[in-house]
Formats: structure tokens, sequence, C-alpha cells
């Protein structure tokens, strides 16, 4: 059984590699094709790669290529964790948005949008090469703006299996296993914890725990209302939680603390993507050695925590028809009443051999629906924009977006965006 994955010259790959290795005896993978265009990269971290799996007895090989459409040729499965234009990109993205005085951020807001634009038209090429060379084939994507791509799949590759993948579900479900065995003294595995979280990607309100099929998120609740009260400096204001009963995602504090977020970036350099490029080079550096056989302890500065995790056991749920419970980006189809169902929704889904299929939850209350159903929109006219070029539509995209500029600022603002990356937006220039 071959795995193809699309921009294995990250320094997220090893790690994968990792959780592979962890899994031998349950996905029986023969090949790990790497495929990257930055030859130098995939060199780097593909040799490493190969480093590991060696070490490790050589369970199956690994593979490198440059070339798109053959890593995927007979592939069982594709995963896509690439950065179009890489690093650099993503610290454009971030001072797009400061120059503007808006969010700079690779998924939220004009970034994310920016980020987005330059990605779908690659993703959809992906999903061409696995029609015509890995017919049958599901393409897991880690790519972000996962939720936006994975709108974009569904609407304009909608023979090819996919779905969108992001490593905050899980990382909040371990972390809120480490918080129980603090309120109770009990250690309990994750495989007997079940979240429950519903919205868009980066976009998501945690509303539910079990533990062995016993509901203990009133407890949760309580006690992330005590640890905030006792903070000088909450991550959010008690009262919100006690309110609305549900934990946000991270990612909301773009919309719920705007200024807070807006007068941390006046303290860049360095941004986000300045601190990454600067880790990424010691990680390359160490990956480069030819003694080193195993990830080194600072992989996880890169963040990302818990993805070779996720990632194999999606795989090796949908391989075994295990019938798992996941967090997923995935067409809702009716599962949630009310909501329109073409949306594209982060929501638990059962991963089977047939596929991802989403489970009928209740809605969002309205306080949450009505910044889900903005940003939709949002997203819906990016995918138009992105596949058509279409000015139009990235027009009415910023205007819908709730961290958008206002509409005086929109075309000085668009054509900033389009130059910053004409390089990479062949589609808004032919």
């Amino acid at each position: 059984m071959k795995v193809t994955v699309i921009g294995g010259g990250s320094t997220y790959t090893p790690e994968l590699v990792n959780g592979f290795l962890a899994r031998t005896e349950t996905f029986p993978m023969t090949e790990l094709c790497l495929m990257d265009i930055n030859a130098e990269r995939l060199e780097i971290v593909g040799g490493f790669a190969q480093r590991m799996v060696e070490h490790k007895g050589a369970p199956f090989r690994v593979t490198l290529s440059t070339n798109q459409r053959e890593a995927i040729r007979g592939a069982s499965y594709v995963t896509t964790q690439l950065r179009v234009g890489m690093m650099e990109a993503r610290r454009r993205d971030e001072y797009l948005g400061k120059r503007h005085g808006l969010i700079g951020q690779e998924t939220t807001g004009i970034g994310g949008m920016a980020k987005a634009l330059r990605t779908i038209p690659v993703l959809l090429s992906i999903a061409a090469d696995i029609r015509e060379a890995a017919p049958g084939a599901p393409l897991v994507n880690f790519t972000n703006p996962s939720g936006l791509v994975t709108e974009a799949l569904f609407r304009y590759a909608p023979d090819v299996t996919s779905v969108g993948v992001c490593n905050v579900p899980i990382t909040f479900r371990m972390h809120t296993l480490q918080q129980w065995q603090e309120i109770t003294g009990q250690e309990a595995p994750p495989e007997a914890a079940q979240l429950d979280t519903l919205g868009l990607n980066h976009l998501t309100w945690h509303r539910g725990f079990t533990l062995n099929g016993e509901d203990i998120w009133d407890q949760i609740i309580e006690h992330t209302f005590a640890e905030l009260r006792q903070s000088d400096d909450p991550e959010w204001p008690p009262h919100l939680i006690e309110t609305l009963r549900m934990i946000p995602n991270y990612y909301l504090q773009y919309y719920y603390h705007t200024d807070r977020k807006l007068a941390a970036q006046e303290k860049w350099p360095p941004s986000r993507a300045e601190e990454v490029l600067e880790i990424e080079a010691g990680l390359l550096a160490q990956y480069a050695d030819p003694a080193l056989k195993e990830p080194p302890e600072d992989l996880m500065k890169r963040g990302g925590a818990y993805y070779s995790t996720l990632a194999t056991q999606l795989l090796n749920a949908h391989y075994n028809d295990t019938g798992e419970r996941h967090i997923v980006n995935v067409r809702q189809g009716g599962a949630v009443d009310g909501w329109p169902a073409d949306w594209v929704l982060e929501m638990p889904a059962i991963v089977d051999r047939a596929g991802f299929h989403p489970i009928e939850v209740p809605p969002l209350p309205e306080v949450c629906y009505g910044l889900i159903a903005q940003v939709k929109s949002y997203e819906i006219l990016t995918v138009e924009a992105a596949v058509h070029g279409d000015r139009k539509a990235a027009y009415e995209a910023l205007l819908a977006h709730p961290l958008g500029p206002s509409a005086d600022q929109i075309p000085a603002l668009l054509d900033d965006m389009l130059e910053t990356h004409r390089d990479y937006l062949p589609q808004f220039f032919g």
C-alpha cells in the first residue's frame, strides 16, 4: 500500500513518519512517497525520513519525488501539507494585514484569504491527478485554511473523496483529559474520550465531552471557569464561558479580542512566520546531520501537536473500517438541522472504509450561527474568486468578512493582496 504526502519537504514530515512507524501492525503501508517542488528541502527532509525508517528495520520504503502526478500514481491515500509560496508567503500575509490596520494571520482574516487564493487551485490540481492516476484514493487535507480548501474540493472536485483535518480538536481533547486528571486524580485513555465540537475550521465551539460514555462537560466547564477567575490574564472572560457553557476554539480570539490581537501585532517583528523561519532553519540543519535517526526534541517548537497521531488515526480508521468518531471538515449534508446542507463544517463524523460520514448533531445557538454564516459567505466567495480569478467575488469576500476592511479600503487592499502574491495568482493576471 502506497501513501503519498504532497508537501513532503515540510519540517512536520518526521513526526508523520514516526506516526506511521508506530502503526505498522495495523496499517500495512509498503511505500511512503514524499513529494515536494523544493528539491533541496525534499532531499534534506526525505533523507532524514529514510534514515528514520531504516533505523526501525525498514518496515516500509520512503521514496522522493518532485513530480506531483507520478508521486500520486497508484497511491491508496494522498495527504496534503503544502504551503504555496513557503514561509515567506506566510510572512507577507501577516504584514499585509498589519499595514492595513487589520488582523495579520495565516488562516484568519485577509491573510487567510490570500493563502486560500494561492492554495485552492493547487489542491484542485491534486484532486485532478488523483482522478487520473489514483482513482478512489481519499484526499486527506491538512493544508490551511483547511476548512476553506475543503469547501473548494467539495464544490469543484465532488467525485474525489476528500476530508479536511486540523489538529486543534485533538489537542483540545488531550488537554481536557489532562484537566480531568487534575479534577479527579484519575488518568483516562484517549480512546475513551469523545469531544463534541461544531463550527468552521478555526471557528468552532467545544460544547461537550464524554468519558467512557459518561457526560463530564459540566465538570469541565466549572473547572475552566474557576481557572479563568483565578488568572490575572485569562484567555477568555469568565462570564463568556459561564454564559455560553461552551469553550471557544482559541482562534476565536481574533473575533472576540480583536483589539488585543491588533495591539500584539504592533510589537512585530518578529511575527509568527519570522519565528518559524528561524525554528525551521534550525530543524533543517539538524535533519541534514547524517547521524540523526530520531526526530529532535525541539520539533514541537514548530507547532502542530498531535499531528502524527491524528493523521495516522484517520487513515488507519478508514483502512481498517473501524467506524471511529473523529472531528473533521466535511460537507454536513443535513446532519445539522436548519443549516445549509452544502456547507462544509468542522464536526463529528464516523470514519470507515466507505468514507467520512457526518453525525447528526444539534445546531449551535444563534449567537454563534450569525458569525458562522457571515464567515461561510466569505468562504464561498473566496472559493469562487480562487477558481475563476474573479475580482468581483474577491471584493465581495472582503466585504463579507467580519475582520475585513471598511468598504472604502477594499479596492486598495485587494490590489495590494494580489500584487503581493502575483507570482502565485496567475488566474487574476491572465
